[in-house]
């Protein structure tokens, strides 16, 4: 008599229902998964009024406030000071955008989702890859938001012209991109997403408040420009002015870039390792 085989001993078979995930990921197939991701935390922002209202509603009124109520007394002219302010005003908009880099991931690692998305045959990487690529989303948003109310009020573009305005744009997104990996690094060790509106305000307002971003650092004490000169809010606001308006431009860039490397070179490797540890 032949011996019948035990199905619950029976090797599954070959299918989608059998197969187990994969235990590595191509990049390509890993890239689509970022992108996804991306999507899904842009699309986020229609439930999420909150955070639409603060990366697009507040920096309007900040635009107004500056121009309308300080721009008078600080250069007696609105529209003159709307066109020394407005390069500034993206750069620190920018600047506090990436920190829903570190909200968003912060939310994301405490309520379980990279729990349930580490189940799925996706790359490990690919929800913090998909949370900075959504990031540069919300930047160019808000760049040409900021941007179309300058024009509005009366901000015109100076001899660069478009040319130097898309190498202003490319600039601040490069940078953008650099900076996320401090607000990925402060979004996965702090306890709560206020914790990462708290870094916020105790350490980019003051990096661009004591900056040239709304007064020029000739009008400060020379002990205090001497920390404007090097900050790196300074440095790119004044790159971005030399490509929206005219002046010097190369030295200002190169150094924004150097920032940009510096803070991606010591930030980045934090990030990805107290990244592994925790998800």
């Amino acid at each position: 008599m032949s011996a019948i085989s035990d199905p619950s001993t029976s090797p599954v078979p070959p299918g989608p229902a059998g197969r187990e995930p994969a235990a590595r990921v191509g990049l390509l197939q890993g890239v689509r998964q970022s992108l996804t991701l991306a999507w899904r935390t842009v699309v986020q922002v229609r439930h999420n009024p909150y955070e639409l209202s603060d990366f697009s509603i507040q920096p309007i009124m900040f635009v107004l406030l500056f121009t309308y109520v300080f721009g008078g007394a600080i250069a007696g002219s609105v529209t003159e000071y709307l066109t020394f302010m407005l390069p500034g005003m993206i750069v620190m908009n920018m600047l506090f955008v990436t920190l829903y880099v570190g909200q968003g991931l912060n939310t994301d690692v405490t309520k379980g989702v990279f729990d349930r998305l580490r189940s799925l045959p996706i790359a490990r990487w690919a929800p913090l890859a998909g949370r900075i690529a959504a990031d540069q989303v919300k930047q160019a948003w808000s760049i040409v938001l900021v941007l179309t109310v300058g024009l509005i009020l009366g901000f015109r573009l100076g001899d660069p012209g478009l040319p130097g305005l898309l190498g202003a744009v490319l600039l601040l997104l490069a940078f953008a991109l650099a900076f996320s990996w401090v607000s990925v690094l402060v979004g996965l060790v702090a306890k709560d997403a206020e914790r990462v509106q708290i870094f916020g305000f105790t350490v980019l307002f003051p990096l661009t408040f004591v900056s040239n971003v709304f007064v020029p650092a000739d009008t400060m004490p020379g002990w205090l420009q001497a920390f404007v000169d090097v900050n790196p809010v300074s440095v790119l606001a004044e790159a971005c002015r030399g490509l929206m308006l005219g002046g010097e431009v190369a030295a200002p860039a190169a150094q924004s870039l150097a920032w940009a490397a510096a803070i991606a070179a010591v930030f980045a490797p934090l990030s990805v390792w107290v990244f592994k540890r925790k998800v």
